[in-house]
């Protein structure tokens, strides 16, 4: 499909940027034809009105000659640049263009340029030569359509390149796209096969105890499926351009510190400590509920990647127009690629922990917020710590 819009898009361009270069083209070609014309029909109208004697070297802007029939043959008189000494050939050339029956005309097997003048009182006939007007076209011709295929080439090669480069964003919407789909597969197969299972299981008829597990073994999986589901669902609104929640002025500061009460004790049962630095009075426009899940998934990220024993530290404060919140987590440096991709969906630094209730949408969810908040959100390996910095306008007074 890509690579059918890639194709669709260079034969379009290419089909445009042709007709506009042979038009450009075709006007200067005829502009200039029209212009050598014009000069050596005026030179020829200022030669056959002025008297015979007058049309002498120099007399017009290009070389020419008069013709006049007489009783006794014909009255020639013209610049040096043409021998007429060859009466015959004069004859002839004045009865060629006086059976042609117009008032002017090329005779091509002479390479001249004729015009008729009978509004005085003898009928005369100007001749000048337009073999050098036809090198200047030929000369042209060759020109233009060696211009115009070179410029066809370079146009060619710069719609490639940019179609590739338009197309790209497409490509990649593409690609997640099916990446999404058969991860999403992935994550799916598991719960529900657990599920399945135990209510197999429960449908044989087992003990009390075993249907007691097997019932907790289905609510969690349901559970779980549950939560993939919504953030599928919340991360598909967000593509759409649907966006929850009322925006209002929110006291960002005594939002963190209302979020970091029920994590303290999460964090003691899984043997972390967790720290804070929240500056007071912080406030900014936003939807609270969904500030409230930036900070949530940050900690709840940090909690479950974080080396046993270690600190976990979240602080919070005014740079100016923004505010600056970082959650630092003692743990396996990321790698620069990890920090870029560690946003996208379904990502995991370790794939064998995706069955401990993350599946890798929080932080693809967090960005999606961040974004919508008009702020920014990355991260940063140091030496053994992992540091989430997220950056929001606030408000000022």
């Amino acid at each position: 499909m890509i690579r059918r819009l890639r194709v669709k898009f260079i034969c379009i361009t290419m089909a445009i940027v042709t007709v506009m270069l042979t038009l450009l083209l075709a006007t200067q070609y005829g502009s200039t034809r029209s212009s050598l014309e014009r000069t050596s029909l005026n030179a020829l109208e200022n030669a056959a009105r002025a008297p015979m004697d007058a049309v002498r070297p120099g007399f017009t802007e290009q070389p020419c000659f008069v013709l006049a029939p007489d009783p006794r043959g014909l009255r020639v008189s013209g610049s040096g640049y043409y021998d007429l000494s060859d009466t015959e050939t004069l004859l002839t050339i004045y009865q060629a263009a006086a059976e042609d029956g117009g008032s002017s005309g090329v005779l091509a097997e002479y390479s001249l340029r004729w015009l008729r003048n009978d509004g005085g009182r003898e009928l005369r006939y100007a001749f000048t030569d337009i073999s050098g007007e036809i090198q200047t076209l030929r000369a042209l011709l060759r020109s233009s359509v060696l211009i115009g295929a070179l410029g066809f080439c370079i146009f060619l090669v710069l719609t490639v390149l940019l179609a590739h480069w338009a197309t790209r964003p497409v490509e990649q919407a593409w690609q997640q796209q099916r990446q999404f789909v058969a991860d999403a597969s992935h994550e799916l197969k598991t719960p529900l096969t657990v599920i399945l299972t135990n209510a197999e299981l429960l449908r044989e008829g087992v003990g009390d105890e075993k249907q007691r597990q097997f019932s907790d073994s289905i609510v969690t999986m349901s559970h779980q499926m549950r939560g993939l589901v919504e953030g599928m669902l919340q991360l598909a609104r967000a593509d759409c351009g649907q966006t929850a929640g009322e925006r209002e002025r929110v006291d960002f500061s005594g939002l963190v510190e209302e979020i970091l009460l029920p994590f303290e004790p999460l964090y003691f049962e899984t043997g972390l400590t967790l720290e804070s630095s929240v500056q007071p009075g912080v406030t900014m426009t936003g939807c609270a509920s969904q500030l409230r899940q930036v900070v949530e998934i940050l900690l709840d990220n940090a909690m479950k990647y974080s080396t046993p024993g270690g600190t976990v530290r979240l602080e919070l404060s005014r740079q100016g127009h923004q505010c600056c919140l970082t959650v630092t987590s003692p743990g396996e440096a990321l790698t620069a690629a990890q920090c870029r991709d560690i946003f996208k969906r379904f990502f995991r630094v370790d794939p064998a922990r995706s069955r401990s209730g993350s599946y890798g949408l929080g932080l693809s969810i967090a960005r999606r917020i961040v974004d919508d908040h008009r702020g920014k959100i990355r991260a940063e390996g140091r030496e053994k710590h992992n540091v989430f910095y997220v950056n929001f306008p606030i408000d000022q007074k």
